[in-house]
């Protein structure tokens, strides 16, 4: 399976693991990673208007070599999945996805028309994150995850693509696991109040592409500086997510 993201350092975090997780589980999975720190809908949209090398290329997790533009990315292979999502200060207000959300992916299935398009659903910050992006969500985790969840929704009803939901695992664990209780002192899923946690964060957005894209349950985690029983426990709230019946 080939993946390519239309993304910023949201899907690096998430690709960091999903190469090497896959393979753990017997399935190869190559992903590429269109990388600009913060890149929101519509900078992609001005990025392939006007055919802008910015991007760093970052492959199976790596960081990238050389900079790509998004209209070579398109042509360079022949994809499987192309995800695409909003930057995390953005990602919670749906007036700023119009029109760059739908124009992307009418290019994405110009250019891909075998790729299967998955809208990648961001996570909320950190309770005590302190930046003014936070102050659009009145610095409130809840709040902001509420948002995402309708932006989400949103993007799914108009692309009429499925859901990387890993803004609701990374909830859910928050809410969940006593590990990850980080109000009441446990860890915090994020490194920086916003970005993830370089393993179990990684590990939960990984985990979460992996079985929304394969469509198959991990069987064999295969990290072994991680806590056994904390992945476990991660895997288990991502599968009964993403594998939950449909209404």
């Amino acid at each position: 399976m080939k993946v390519l993201s239309i993304g910023n350092s949201f899907s690096q975090d998430a690709h960091k693991w999903l190469h090497k997780l896959a393979e753990q589980n017997g399935v190869e999975v190559n992903s590429a990673n269109l990388y600009i720190g913060g890149c929101n809908l519509e900078m992609h949209w001005n990025n392939y208007l006007e055919k802008k090398e910015d991007y760093s290329w970052e492959l199976n997790g790596c960081r990238g070599e050389r900079n790509i533009s998004l209209n070579e990315a398109l042509e360079i292979d022949e994809w499987d999945v192309v995800t695409v999502q909003q930057s995390s200060p953005l990602s919670g207000r749906p007036q700023s996805y119009f029109p760059y959300l739908q124009n992307i992916a009418n290019v994405v299935r110009e250019k891909q028309p075998q790729a299967k398009i998955f809208y990648f659903q961001t996570w909320s910050y950190e309770i005590d994150r302190d930046s003014k992006s936070f102050d659009a969500y009145n610095r409130d985790q809840c709040e902001m995850y509420r948002r995402i969840l309708d932006t989400s929704e949103m993007a799914e009803k108009i692309l009429e693509v499925p859901i990387i939901p890993v803004g609701r695992v990374i909830q859910t664990i928050r809410e969940s696991l006593p590990k990850f209780d980080y109000r009441n002192g446990g860890m915090s899923l994020n490194r920086d109040g916003f970005h993830l946690s370089l393993d179990y964060g990684r590990f939960a957005a990984a985990a979460t592409f992996y079985c929304a894209l394969t469509g198959r349950r991990i069987t064999s985690e295969g990290f072994e500086s991680f806590d056994e029983g904390i992945i476990k426990s991660i895997v288990r709230v991502v599968e009964d997510i993403v594998f939950e019946p449909k209404e």
